[in-house]
């Protein structure tokens, strides 16, 4: 073959070979404006209803960043009060994590119910709750005209701080085993306080009773805890349960006596003895109080996801953990199930105590 004729016989295979290719190979276009551009700076055109079936590129998921403005967090209680405390003190650091301000709002009224009730209707994502046990487990038996359902009409996020109830008496009453004789003698002599009828103390002493036969000290309500321990220090009352965090400052003192606390001991008084030690058999372990972090039902999946992740870095926060611990709590910061194992099980006791005492309040 000469020379002439082996150069257009290439050049022909050289154009067929360019022809397949341009058939085949992709096409590169410029961007459209419905383009995805992915942190790596390839643009991804988005699947439409009539390219899905053909095209095999894919499809990134995007999903709305939260929280898009400030968080607020309603406390039913007023500034200074225990709930209060709490939610000023996880603010700082939900805000820093969250990456946008945490403000607390109190709505004062009903045992903290007015503000349990705003945060059940609540739609716009960005309103939580700090809520008391008594919130989530004897609202709605107590106030039967309650507008929210504890148990239907909250998104759980997480139990934040817990402590146990310790039983307080005057100083001139016998202590340990003694006391508990003593007040089997006094009958209805005696009598117990507490921060209101259907109050965690009210029901904490009535179940308290009932494993106490012949112990029957009569029931009188205070305005708050402050008030409780005066007349417990005045002799007024024999006993009360109280939380810890109230009740040790005036114990260390010697003004009061502490009896002993309800579960198991404690840390947050090592040398306070649990009431089941003094033979108080079958005393519920969870007779506690306890602040929860919740969302209204209608908390979107992000927002639970961003607040999960949050919540659960409290523990890593030691100065959080010293804050609260110094003011007689527990940090607890758990998930949503986490929560439910504390609040379902004590909502069923309560059930059945207020059952027993036929209590019901009108609001």
């Amino acid at each position: 073959m000469s020379n002439k004729k082996f150069t257009s016989f290439f050049c022909c295979i050289i154009l067929s070979l360019t022809a397949v290719v341009n058939l085949t190979a992709p096409t590169f276009a410029q961007p459209a404006e419905n383009a995805l551009r992915t942190p790596a700076g390839t643009n991804v055109k988005r699947a439409t209803p009539s390219s899905m079936a053909s095209t095999t590129l894919p499809i990134v998921p995007t999903l709305p960043n939260w929280p898009t403005h400030s968080v607020r967090i309603l406390v039913g209680f007023p500034a200074g009060s225990t709930p209060d405390m709490i939610a000023r003190a996880i603010s700082e650091p939900l805000a820093k994590e969250l990456g946008q301000p945490v403000i607390v709002e109190n709505h004062v009224g009903v045992a903290g119910n007015l503000a349990a009730q705003m945060l059940s209707k609540a739609t716009d994502d960005h309103t939580l709750g700090i809520l008391i046990n008594g919130n989530l487990t004897t609202a709605k038996l107590l106030y039967p005209s309650l507008g929210f359902d504890p148990l239907s009409d909250f998104t759980p996020i997480s139990l934040i701080a817990s402590s146990p109830l310790i039983l307080v008496a005057p100083n001139q009453l016998p202590s340990g085993r003694a006391f508990f004789q003593a007040a089997r003698e006094a009958s209805t002599h005696w009598n117990y306080g507490s921060v209101g009828t259907g109050s965690i103390a009210h029901l904490g002493m009535e179940a308290l009773k009932a494993l106490l036969p012949g112990t029957e000290p009569v029931h009188v309500p205070y305005a708050g805890n402050p008030a409780v321990l005066g007349a417990v220090m005045a002799g007024e009352i024999q006993m009360a349960l109280v939380p810890i965090g109230v009740a040790m400052p005036l114990v260390n003192s010697g003004k009061i006596q502490a009896i002993g606390i309800s579960g198991s001991k404690s840390t947050l008084a090592p040398n306070i003895p649990s009431l089941s030690s003094l033979g108080i058999k079958g005393y519920a372990s969870d007779m506690q109080v306890w602040d929860a972090l919740v969302g209204p039902k209608t908390l979107s999946p992000q927002a639970l996801i961003r607040l999960s992740k949050a919540v659960s870095l409290l523990n890593q926060n030691p100065e959080l953990r010293n804050q609260l611990f110094n003011q007689g709590w527990q940090l607890r910061s758990t998930d949503g199930e986490g929560l439910k194992n504390v609040s379902v099980p004590e909502y069923e006791l309560m059930k059945k105590l207020i059952k027993q005492l036929n209590l019901k309040i009108d609001p």
